[in-house]
């Protein structure tokens, strides 16, 4: 997709959200069906099922899908769309891009070894390995806006009120 394209998509809901704030408003949801006797969760993805279980440092066999590791794909899949979208808009030609991140997790934490660490990543780096003819000021402000508008990032960042709860499933 080239800026042309992206504008003119992005414009019509551009215009609809300025007139209607409301209509920018959505409810994003996930799903997922526990295995309690594998210890596992099948969560519904855009490609299919994707298995969650135990990593290996907490028990897992690493036939599965670790959900921080998931987590860290989510925001490197963001960022990964954010940046292309934000280079396109700038002008800034990537001729190639990588996205990696990174979590530092203690898994004393989760397994209740240690009652002082931390349950989940107590640090997070994002990094972009970039091939780009753009000076580096450009650079830092294509870094800079990527950070203002991936949602993941900001997300992690800035933690929205997080709740739960148990709901009864009714037997069919």
């Amino acid at each position: 997709m080239d800026i042309h394209e992206l504008k003119a998509r992005q414009a019509p809901l551009k215009e609809r959200y300025r007139a209607e704030p409301e209509s920018a408003c959505a409810v994003l949801r996930a799903t997922g069906v526990v295995d309690a006797d594998g210890l596992s969760c099948n969560v519904a993805t855009f490609l299919g099922e994707a298995r969650a279980g135990l990593h290996p440092a907490a028990g897992g066999d690493g036939s599965e899908a670790c959900s921080g590791d998931m987590l860290l794909q989510s925001l490197v899949a963001c960022a990964g769309v954010t940046l292309a979208a934000v280079a396109k808009t700038l002008g800034v030609s990537l001729q190639k891009a990588k996205v990696i991140a990174e979590g530092d997790l203690d898994f004393r934490g989760t397994l209740g070894v240690s009652k002082e660490t931390p349950v989940g990543f107590t640090a997070v780096r994002l990094a972009f390995e970039v091939e780009s003819d753009a000076p580096d000021d450009q650079l830092a402000n294509l870094l800079r806006l990527t950070e203002r508008y991936c949602v993941i990032f900001q997300t992690l960042k800035q933690p929205p009120s997080v709740s739960s709860q148990i709901v009864r499933a009714h037997s069919s």
